[in-house]
């Protein structure tokens, strides 16, 4: 299952920074946290997870293999974009094919790093960048309409639950709203999905502070978070100095001496997982303790078939164990013995931090 957050921004907000500390970081931790570069620009990334290490420890797991996100740093955006200014064309292509916006947002002075802009102003900044991608689904809009016209004609059940959307949608943009304000039906909001309108993905802002503020935050950061959406405070200046140390001990050391417990990076993955309505469900034996990724609501057979699509196609029953229990009992035979091995049918959702053993039969 696959997932991607795109990362954006105006040129000099720490963006590129960011995403070539987040993939060094990944490559230093390769032997744990599986990562591979795609593309220049593109980047798998392991999500952390202590449960997934404890998990490892009780059963003496050999190999740790986490979840993944995957991260692309899409390059350029300005003022104009949607008319084709910069790279706009090429970034409009990449940003449609992710799942979550990742925008960072300069929140630092630094007069030895121009704003494309002239001065530092978080807010306008967001608002360009915001109206660009109006502007871009309402161009697509006005020029699918049309198509989609000739198709009622001919009773297409495609064009027909789609029509109203993109119409709905329409109206709204020419207010100058994102799509993503739109009130839907759960199944309505489904058949947006496939728009795969810019305005409707969801937005972590990632706001990139100087060294001395990232355990705090400062005034910008404050004004950002009235956004409302959820919002990440980091140093991408620390986030570089980090993935250049080599052990553990010194990434450690060198973040509790700013008052941090953990990198801005940790949580830039974590927001974007939690961003995605993603869960994590682990399967753990000597051999090698995995995290696996669905979308909240999922059910048994489902996760079996991220496994592979035989367990979901025979699936007969899930033998689970909370995560929580899996350590306390010290593994599937201390649940067992205590009564908290259950077993599962189809019809069971998947809760955070589950354990499966699966039984099937094809």
């Amino acid at each position: 299952m696959g997932f991607k957050c795109g990362i954006v921004g105006l040129p000099n907000v720490g963006k590129s920074t960011l995403f070539n500390a987040l993939t060094a970081t990944a490559s230093a931790e390769a032997a744990n946290y599986p990562f591979c570069t795609i593309e220049p620009n593109v980047g798998r990334v392991g999500v952390p997870d202590k449960r997934l290490q404890d998990l490892a420890q009780v059963a003496k797991s050999a190999k740790i293999i986490p979840t993944q996100l995957e991260f692309v740093d899409i390059a350029g955006l300005v003022r104009g974009a949607s008319q084709g200014e910069g790279l706009g064309n090429q970034f409009l292509g990449h940003i449609r094919e992710v799942d979550a916006i990742i925008h960072v947002v300069r929140c630092f002075e630094d007069t030895d790093i121009t704003h494309v802009e002239g001065t530092i102003d978080p807010l306008r900044d967001i608002e360009i960048i915001e109206t660009e991608l109006m502007l871009a689904d309402l161009e697509s809009l006005e020029k699918r309409i049309p198509a989609l016209d000739k198709k009622i004609r001919t009773k297409d059940p495609i064009a027909i639950a789609q029509l109203p959307l993109m119409e709905r949608a329409l109206e709204l943009l020419k207010q100058g709203k994102p799509a993503s304000l739109m009130q839907c039906t759960p199944e309505e909001r489904e058949e947006l999905k496939r728009l795969q309108l810019i305005t409707t993905k969801p937005i972590l802002y990632v706001c990139n502070v100087a060294e001395d503020q990232a355990a705090t935050g400062n005034a910008f950061t404050e004004i950002v978070r009235e956004r409302g959406h959820p919002l990440a405070i980091i140093s991408a200046a620390i986030e570089a100095e980090v993935s250049s140390l080599d052990s553990e001990e010194e990434k450690h050391e060198f973040l509790q001496s700013l008052g941090l417990n953990e990198t801005g990076l940790a949580r830039v993955i974590q927001e974007g997982y939690g961003l995605l309505n993603l869960l994590t469900f682990f399967t753990i034996g000597p051999k090698e303790a995995r995290a696996w990724t669905v979308s909240k609501g999922a059910k048994a057979p489902q996760a079996a078939g991220e496994i592979h699509t035989d367990f979901e196609r025979g699936f007969i029953c899930a033998e689970t164990i909370s995560s929580e229990d899996y350590i306390t009992c010290q593994g599937e035979a201390g649940a067992k013995s205590t009564g908290k091995l259950r077993l599962e049918g189809r019809d069971y959702v998947v809760q955070d931090g589950d354990v499966f053993h699966f039984r099937f039969n094809v």
